[in-house]
């Protein structure tokens, strides 16, 4: 497991903490992606509310999970994609259509994939999640 990559250490923390069955996730390492990531899955109904909790040491953020994650992971290398090509990732990263969201870095900000596809335009794929 790489310590460089705090957003591949979330996302496995989650997992291992959905897979345990556990109500809530603690995350020491927080950053503005993290949250951002966190709230997009709030948004699609992956997990339930988060909050940041401040310690002398630093952020931690605690999130509520409800059961609903089968699989989340970051993509690397995190590929480039242009708008017409988020149908052969979506094949490569979900596990069926319209199952699950791949997160995309935008110009516009981190979205999903079907924003992306709405609002036309591409990005580098930074996490999947279904």
């Amino acid at each position: 497991m790489s310590l460089n990559d705090s957003l591949a250490n979330a996302l496995s923390h989650i997992l291992n903490c959905e897979g345990k069955g556990k109500s809530i996730c603690i995350i020491k390492n927080s950053s503005k992606m993290i949250k951002k990531v966190l709230s997009i899955m709030k948004d699609k109904h992956y997990i339930g509310t988060f909050k940041e909790i401040k310690t002398d040491k630093g952020e931690l953020l605690e999130i509520n999970l409800i059961g609903a994650i089968n699989k989340c992971n970051v993509i690397k290398p995190k590929y480039s994609v242009k708008k017409n090509d988020f149908e052969k990732f979506e094949k490569r990263f979900l596990p069926a259509k319209d199952m699950g969201i791949i997160i995309i870095s935008t110009p516009k900000g981190l979205m999903t994939h079907q924003e992306a596809f709405n609002k036309n335009i591409g990005g580098r794929l930074i996490a999947y999640i279904y």
